[in-house]
């Protein structure tokens, strides 16, 4: 038995709730509004809060944010929309998970055990807040978009990784967002107001890359007329986003993870060392472990990138967003009232597999307004762009790996290992363990309980 608070602005559904968690044998507070709920947890024992977002005054979000200063307890919001920006914001306070309205027995029997277990091996720490949170009416405004429930764990890995300074690696296949993921990373961190400076590994010739990431001093080579600032410099108190690292050169591979570990390195030709003043996230669409084996990727430098992978699904998996997508480019590319899909042009888009995922939907919408006359987009107007040949995209709809696996299954296989080593490094202490990785204690607790660690 626990004791539990609700805060609701709804009599009715507030009054089901608490009669629904008294039969399971929770003793239950009630209260209308942030102030009150807040009272509450000053002055009664509770043990974990169901709030919800869209509240008469001060919203869920303003709730949680003062409630840290008062009392470290599990806290899930409810909300029957979901977008990105605040699912983000709610978890880089430190979420724990989402209930949708309306609340399902079994799902909320499943959450609180899983909550309040986690709440009792981390007494006395941080708050863990859970939220799936959102607001219909800004979707137009996101960056990411998505109700699907992958993108909804990726909103809320972005939200984690955010809150900490942990380097972040960003895998998906090609036109699947991992910049836009990277910005809102950025964005939502506390490096928020410093520079985000991007790198595109591919388009750097190769002899020129250590130049461009590190910087030069004047007569460090034939042309170097004058100092340069790298790309590590630029981005002094930001974020350094390192896009396509797998094509990244070996010997460069080697400086790059001294980088990560020591957080120092040197301009070419220069005999000073530098402190790194700004957080790394990287990204590609390859199949890193597939290139660690054929020895084009450095194994060391893969699991220093592992501290906080974020895997992105593909335009094909995530079901709904698709039209939700269609429909935000297509209000884009309006100069007035934005044109709208015909059944049949909305049924050709989807049945096609995007293998170029968001970009290409991007320009497909784009190059259907341009055919358009009139105010509708008919199926006429929608033609793609025929597969190239060298597509890295399986047969199947998934990507390629030498190891027979997909690139999720890769990546959980090697999380797990990570952690298996961190806790025999550190003796099965819990606490050094999460440091070495880069995670929190909560972070780690769940996912000793997803690997079955526990």
């Amino acid at each position: 038995m626990a004791n539990l608070l609700i805060i609701d602005d709804d009599p009715a559904f507030r009054s089901s709730l608490s009669e629904m968690l008294s039969d399971l044998g929770h003793q239950v507070l009630e209260a209308s509004h942030v102030q009150a709920g807040l009272q509450c947890l000053r002055t009664e024992p509770v043990d974990l809060v169901i709030t919800d977002l869209k509240l008469a005054g001060e919203d869920g979000l303003s709730f949680l944010r003062q409630a840290q200063a008062i009392k470290a307890v599990p806290c899930i919001m409810l909300t029957a929309y979901a977008s990105g920006s605040n699912t983000i914001e709610a978890m880089r306070l430190g979420a724990f998970d989402h209930l949708t309205k309306p609340v399902s027995r079994q799902l909320l029997m499943e959450t609180l055990q899983r909550a309040l277990p986690e709440r009792s091996a981390e007494l006395g720490a941080e708050s863990l807040l859970s939220a799936e949170i959102a607001d219909a009416d800004t979707a137009a405004s996101e960056r990411l978009i998505g109700n699907s429930e992958c993108m909804r764990q990726v909103f809320k890995q972005i939200g984690l990784a955010a809150a900490t300074e942990a380097t972040v690696l960003i895998l998906g296949e090609t036109g699947t967002g991992k910049e836009e993921v990277a910005r809102a990373l950025h964005r939502n961190s506390l490096r928020a107001g410093g520079p985000f400076v991007a790198v595109n590994c591919a388009a750097i010739p190769p002899d020129l890359m250590e130049s461009e990431l590190f910087g030069h001093v004047k007569g460090a080579f034939t042309g170097a007329v004058a100092d340069r600032k790298g790309y590590l410099r630029q981005a002094e108190g930001g974020t350094l986003f390192l896009d396509e690292i797998g094509d990244m050169p070996l010997a460069l591979q080697a400086k790059m993870l001294r980088v990560l570990e020591a957080r120092e390195f040197s301009q070419v030709g220069a005999q000073t060392v530098l402190r790194l003043n700004a957080r790394i996230i990287a990204a590609t669409h390859r199949d890193l472990p597939a290139a660690v084996r054929a020895g084009q990727f450095r194994e060391d430098l893969w699991y220093r990138l592992q501290v906080m992978p974020i895997m992105l699904p593909p335009l094909r998996a995530r079901g709904d967003d698709l039209l939700m997508l269609a429909h935000y480019f297509l209000a884009a590319e309006a100069t007035g009232t934005p044109k709208r899909l015909t059944a049949e042009a909305t049924r050709k888009l989807v049945q096609h597999d995007w293998p170029g995922n968001i970009r290409e939907l991007r320009n497909t919408i784009a190059r259907a307004v341009i055919l358009s006359h009139h105010a509708y987009v008919e199926a006429e107007h929608i033609s793609f762009t025929p597969r190239p040949q060298s597509s890295l995209i399986a047969e199947q709809g998934r990507p390629l790996s030498a190891s027979g696996g997909t690139l999720a299954e890769t990546l959980q296989q090697v999380e797990r290992d990570m952690i298996e080593r961190a806790l025999r490094e550190s003796g099965d202490n819990r606490s050094e363990a999460a440091r070495k990785l880069g995670l929190s204690r909560q972070q780690l607790y769940r996912k000793l309980e997803e690997y079955g660690l526990v």
